[in-house]
């Protein structure tokens, strides 16, 4: 078997973004969420990050600070409250003015076989990673619609396409997700307002690390055609890519962040 393929260096911003605004879930910690908003304020955008974790939301802020210059709004937000997602769009859209771009990171995963699953398990997952994504994605096109522009992207899954033992609910979710986007960009695009998702397959982070084993991890990454996990900001580039007007023309799309693509 060859050697992986190594990860190559982030690349500086090249002002895609320059004069968005955009909020990003799910941004606190390590994974995909933190490195979509920064490397969208490294683009140019303005940009408010939100997480239901308090405490990382407010780590990430600084981290984000030292990029920026200035500290992003942080709203604390649970998205399977619809209390607190509307909230939060009341929030970011008054920090910011207006919301240019969305993206919906939020997502929950587990593993249990289906036979042993029980119906909290099937819910919570669904709620958080489908549901939330429902909730978000209605109060962007609401705020976004009469504007006649803006972009959401949706974070999906490879799951969403093929199966994987112990992953029912999470691959359930993920393929609402997809089929929410593009039901979603066929209502609102000629509106001006784009609806897009990724579909990453594995991209390595410190959290992720902890509540998977090794085994499978590693048997995860050797089946990727370059023989290792994404970095999150790999996965980053590209929903800053359907952000952008770059990707003008693009709507109702999941895009494959692997070679998994059915």
């Amino acid at each position: 078997m060859t050697a992986p393929v190594p990860a190559p260096r982030p690349h500086p911003g090249h002002g895609l973004l320059t004069g968005r605004t955009a909020l990003v879930t799910a941004a606190a910690g390590t994974g995909i969420g933190f490195a979509t908003a920064r490397r969208l304020a490294e683009e140019g955008a303005r940009v408010a990050i939100s997480d239901r974790h308090e405490r990382r939301l407010a780590e990430a802020a600084d981290r984000l600070a030292e990029v920026t210059g200035s500290r992003p709004p942080a709203i604390v937000c649970d998205v399977t409250s619809q209390d607190d997602v509307d909230r939060m769009f009341a929030t970011a859209i008054g920090e910011l003015g207006h919301l240019d771009v969305l993206v919906n990171n939020a997502g929950l995963g587990g593993t249990a076989e289906l036979v042993d699953m029980t119906d909290e398990q099937w819910s919570t997952v669904l709620d958080v990673s489908l549901n939330g994504t429902f909730r978000c994605t209605r109060a962007a096109l609401r705020h976004m619609v009469p504007r006649g522009t803006g972009a959401v992207v949706n974070n999906a899954s490879v799951i969403g396409w093929r199966a994987q033992r112990g992953q029912a609910h999470y691959a359930a979710a993920k393929a609402g997700v997809m089929a929410l986007t593009r039901c979603a960009a066929v209502e609102v695009g000629r509106s001006g307002v784009r609806v897009n998702a990724v579909a990453p397959s594995i991209a390595m982070h410190p959290h992720l690390a902890k509540v998977t084993s090794d085994e499978l991890l590693d048997r995860l990454a050797a089946d990727e055609a370059f023989g290792r996990a994404a970095e999150p900001w790999e996965v980053a580039d590209v929903i800053v890519f359907l952000a952008s007007d770059y990707s003008s023309y693009m709507t109702g799309e999941v895009v494959s962040v692997s070679s998994q693509h059915p």
